[in-house]
């Protein structure tokens, strides 16, 4: 139903150059790239919020190009990854976070604060101890594992979506997903989680 939704939306922007209708897409899609550009950059926030913005004004500039050979969201990630990559490109190799977050970067350890909270927060604690715990995991991974298994486990995408966002080869890939998942699995193992 999305699809067609979307279809429905671009073909507004295009022909009419709604704006309000490119809107609604950003307003469906901004959290998938939003999120996949935050896992790209290990988690800074700042950096993939700029990155998200730049992907929507040139998809904004391009949407006459989409031809839909995929959907729309593997579009945007594609034109994400591309808009990741001229920044890395544009900054040095060493400026982007390619090396573990430092376990202190956050201002707060949520686990301190336990006993004054109810359960209702103490599980919104639990969930952001987790989520920072797979950013440091994730971040430990080189950017082409991060990419690849960001894209098949969080985002959901297919190997051939993935093939389409990156243009790597099918095969590169398998070989990303399956050595960035044994190093994920050996991490989270290293560091307490048994599973």
């Amino acid at each position: 139903m999305q699809r067609l939704s979307d279809f429905v939306l671009i073909s507004q922007v295009v022909t009419f150059g709604n704006e309000r209708a490119f809107g609604q897409l950003v307003s469906a899609h901004q959290e998938a790239v939003r999120r996949f550009l935050r896992r790209l950059t290990a988690g800074d926030v700042m950096l993939a919020d700029d990155l998200a913005q730049e992907t929507f004004i040139r998809a904004w500039q391009h949407l006459k190009d989409f031809r839909q050979l995929s959907g729309f969201e593997t579009w945007l990630l594609r034109i994400a990854y591309r808009v990741f990559l001229d920044e890395k490109r544009k900054v040095k190799e060493d400026s982007l976070p390619e090396r573990p977050i430092k376990e202190g970067a956050e201002s707060f350890e949520p686990k301190s604060f336990l006993s004054l909270k109810d359960s209702a927060s103490s599980k919104a604690d639990d969930r952001f101890s987790l989520r920072h715990d797979l950013d440091l995991a994730l971040s430990t991974l080189s950017e082409t594992e991060r990419t690849c298994v960001v894209l098949q486990c969080v985002e959901g995408q297919s190997i051939k979506e993935i093939v389409q966002i990156t243009g790597m080869n099918e095969n590169t890939i398998k070989s990303h997903l399956l050595r960035g998942k044994k190093n994920l699995a050996n991490y989270l193992r290293k560091n307490g989680y048994n599973g």
